[in-house]
């Protein structure tokens, strides 16, 4: 049921990162890191369907991480790509071809079987204030660091790097959901009572705005491998390091994980530069071949041209 659960919501995910991205793609470039970016994204009618989408992806990840582990959990999430890439083959037409093949490949085989050889299983650690508080400051300390990194720099790395700090968020926004899910289930009226319920709506909100940023930053494919690559890998650390999750290392597992996390690695870079994902953006050949069935759905705004995935 987990694996279920995690599934859909890296479907819901890949239909999110569609329509708000869409919203705010359109954002003049002076609105960055600025509230008027939710302003002009909250006028659109496709963001809020994304929003909307975004609060059921969330509930049905909560219930994963209630019944599973960060380090179980989160890694399945990165099949977002597979279903972006499946979505824009069906539902625009995109002809999928060798590199979205050998990218489904590698970020499938790479999942399948890290999560068969590490076995993750939850630890029995129950993290001490200061604990929390060392996660929580080394997590707030790297999403300043990548925030302020993103302010300079070419449109790629730019939206890189507030992906980067999007994926910290939301990486230590599950460590804060598995253990308010708990609270819930023993007695939800009593969740208000606990420091980590609001901790979770600071990081929660703080991780929709660095991706809203990450989206109108720069090029789909930086900012995509960043949000979720990253999301996985620091979560894995998290729930290693706050509830002593444990991942079966011994032996030949240790390399043959490291492998597996290499080719999910590689096979998620390989998908977010796939030319189908140009699509969003009406980039290159795939923009303009698509571009005309994509504003059949939902419009664009934009009358100026925009840049490859590599600008």
């Amino acid at each position: 049921m987990v694996y279920l659960l995690a599934t859909a919501a890296a479907l819901s995910n890949a239909l999110i990162s569609i329509l708000q991205r869409i919203g705010v793609e359109d954002a003049p470039d002076k609105e960055t890191l600025k509230l008027s970016l939710i302003a002009h994204a909250l006028r659109r009618g496709v963001w809020l369907a994304g929003f909307a989408l975004m609060i059921g992806s969330f509930v049905l990840q909560a219930i994963a991480l209630h019944f599973g582990d960060l380090s179980e959990v989160q890694p399945i999430l990165v099949s977002e790509l597979l279903f972006l890439v499946l979505i824009l083959s069906v539902w625009f037409g995109y002809r999928v071809g060798a590199r979205e093949w050998l990218g489904v490949i590698l970020a499938a085989g790479g999942l399948a079987g890290f999560l068969a050889i590490s076995s993750p299983t939850g630890g029995d650690r129950l993290p001490t204030n200061f604990h929390w508080l060392f996660a929580g400051g080394s997590a707030a300390a790297a999403i300043a660091v990548a925030v302020l990194l993103a302010l300079r720099g070419p449109r790629w790395w730019r939206a890189a790097m507030f992906g980067t700090s999007a994926a910290i968020s939301f990486a230590f926004s599950a460590a804060l959901t598995k253990v308010v899910t708990h609270y819930i289930a023993v007695d939800w009226i009593q969740i208000f009572a606990h420091w980590e319920t609001y901790a979770l709506v600071i990081f929660g909100v703080l991780a929709v705005f660095l991706t809203q940023n990450a989206f109108h930053a720069g090029p789909i494919g930086a900012s995509q491998a960043a949000l979720v690559l990253v999301d996985p890998l620091v979560s894995i650390s998290i729930g290693l390091a706050l509830f002593g999750d444990n991942l079966n290392t011994g032996g030949a597992r240790g390399p043959l994980e490291a492998l597996s996390l290499l080719a999910l690695i590689i096979g998620g870079f390989v998908l977010s530069h796939s030319s189908a994902v140009a699509l969003l953006k009406g980039e290159g050949a795939a923009g303009d071949q698509l571009a005309p069935r994509f504003r059949r759905h939902f419009g664009r705004s934009r009358s100026d041209p925009t840049p490859g995935l590599t600008s």
